[in-house]
Parts: structure tokens; C-alpha cells; sequence
């Protein structure tokens, strides 16, 4: 399982880079949509959906992410802060903040398949029209915020298998740990300071740091989100696409629930129109 995990990692992550720095807008918002329609076929069999409510997900997924990213790219023509589409943003972000943490407390329990259906659009397009917009702000910037929950999850891990006494959500995700929560925020606020010293030529700790912590908790919360949607579906993995690493959905579930987070930030604290 390691060695599947390690080389899909060496051949995906090259083909990702090479996708983010390379390729023309038209053919990154095509790569992006792609990556939304697997997606939502994963969130189908999440969903538990009929092989009717899927065929009419996946199509409206692509047809209304097709018409968002098109809306999209012509609004950041003109200005890449634009804010023709952050109230899809702030939609997720309400969702991750408030309906999230209700849902992890089994607060409530969704059954209707239209219900999981409006879910599965504002999880997966705000995601994929974040990733368009903070790339026309700076490829550079999106690749940093990434990382910032790759490091997260990576020192969640190490520090988890170390030291994780305290569980964190034993019912929902057994191996995570406060420990590991811990060393997740203290890696994070390492590389937030790093990143203002080595990269910026203005201090920014007091909005970047706080931006990258409240990052890795939202990470965190979108890990457990769907760890136990996974639980109540009866299956281990959202996919099989990527050997060693399950689904698309597996792989980017901290990044649904931060990247519309991260853009509104910006579009709050740095668009020229507020």
C-alpha cells in the first residue's frame, strides 16, 4: 500500500505542477471541470444515489460548473479579484463553519437525495472555481496554500503516530489524535512564518498566519466530514482512481473545505472593490 501510495504521488504531483504553471486558462478550467464530474461521481456513490440520480448529477455538474467557469474566467479577464462568484463561496464557507460541525455531531441526518445533491454542488463547484480564481491571482499562491494543508496532514500524522494518546473523534476517525491536531497547527504556524519572512517584502503574520491556522482547521474538519459520510456509506475509500490513495474525493477533501475559505479571505482583505 506505501510503495502504491509513493509512486502514484511521483507521477500524479509532477502532472499536477506541470498542469498549474503550464497550462493556458481555457485548458485548466477543462482539467478543473474534469476533476469535478469524477468527483461527483464519487459523491454519488457517497450519496448512495440511484444510477438515474447519478447520470443526472454528473450532467448537471457539468453542465452548470461549465457555465460557472465560464462566467468566471471572463469576470477574471478583467479583474482576477473579481466578486461576480463569492457568494458561492461564502455559501461553503457558512456550510463548513456551521452545518459541518452539527453533522459531525449527528445533530441531524440527511436522507433526501436532492438534499445530498445541493451539498455535493456547493462542496465540489466552489472548490473548483476557487482553484481557477486563486490560480489567475498567482499559481505561486495557490501552490502555497496547498501546501499548507499538505503539511498539515503530514505533521498530523508523524506527531499523531508519536505521541496521539487523545482521540479526537473515535467514532468517526479512530487513528486521529489531539496530538496530532497539535502538531498539525504547530507545523503550520512554522511555515506561515516562514513563508512571511522568506517570500513577502511587507510583513503579513497578522492576516497570513491566522489565514493558514484557521486553514488547517477547516482541513481538519473537512478530513472528518468525510471520513464519516465514508462510515455511513459502507465503503473505505470515495474512488479507486488513484492506486494507494483511493479517490479524488480522498485526496482533496481538507482542500474543499479551505480553498473557498482562502479565496474569500482574499477577495475580503485585498479586492480593489471593497
Amino acid at each position: 500500500m506505501l510503495k502504491a501510495r509513493i509512486l502514484t504521488a511521483i507521477v500524479v504531483l509532477p502532472l499536477f505542477l506541470s498542469a498549474l504553471f503550464y497550462l493556458q486558462d481555457i485548458f485548466w478550467a477543462a482539467f478543473l471541470l474534469a476533476l469535478t464530474v469524477i468527483g461527483s461521481r464519487e459523491w454519488s456513490r457517497l450519496s448512495q444515489f440511484s444510477v438515474k440520480d447519478t447520470i443526472l448529477f454528473m450532467l448537471l455538474t457539468t453542465l452548470v460548473g461549465g457555465e460557472l467557469l465560464f462566467l468566471l474566467s471572463e469576470s477574471v479577464k478583467v479583474n482576477v479579484y473579481s466578486l461576480d462568484l463569492m457568494w458561492i463561496y461564502i455559501l461553503s464557507v457558512v456550510f463548513w463553519i456551521v452545518g459541518v460541525p452539527l453533522y459531525l455531531k449527528q445533530f441531524y441526518t440527511i436522507k433526501s437525495p436532492f438534499i445530498w445533491m445541493l451539498i455535493g454542488w456547493l462542496l465540489l463547484l466552489s472548490t473548483c472555481l476557487a482553484l481557477y480564481q486563486l490560480r489567475a491571482i498567482s499559481p505561486l499562491l495557490l501552490l502555497g496554500l496547498m501546501a499548507t494543508i499538505w503539511i498539515s496532514d503530514t505533521a498530523a500524522y508523524f506527531t499523531g503516530r508519536a505521541f496521539g494518546k487523545h482521540k479526537l473523534a473515535y467514532t468517526i476517525s479512530p487513528n486521529k489524535t489531539w496530538e496530532g491536531v497539535a502538531g498539525a497547527l504547530m507545523a503550520v504556524l512554522i511555515y506561515g512564518l516562514a513563508w512571511d519572512f522568506w517570500v513577502t517584502e511587507e510583513t503579513l503574520t497578522p492576516t497570513l498566519v491566522p489565514l493558514l491556522i484557521v486553514m488547517a482547521i477547516l482541513g481538519i474538519v473537512g478530513d472528518l466530514y468525510e471520513s464519516l459520510i465514508k462510515r455511513h456509506a459502507g465503503v473505505k475509500d470515495s474512488g479507486r482512481i488513484l492506486p494507494g490513495h483511493g479517490g479524488i474525493l480522498d485526496r482533496i477533501d481538507a482542500l474543499i473545505s479551505t480553498l473557498p475559505f482562502a479565496i474569500l479571505a482574499l477577495l475580503i482583505f485585498y479586492s480593489p472593490s471593497l
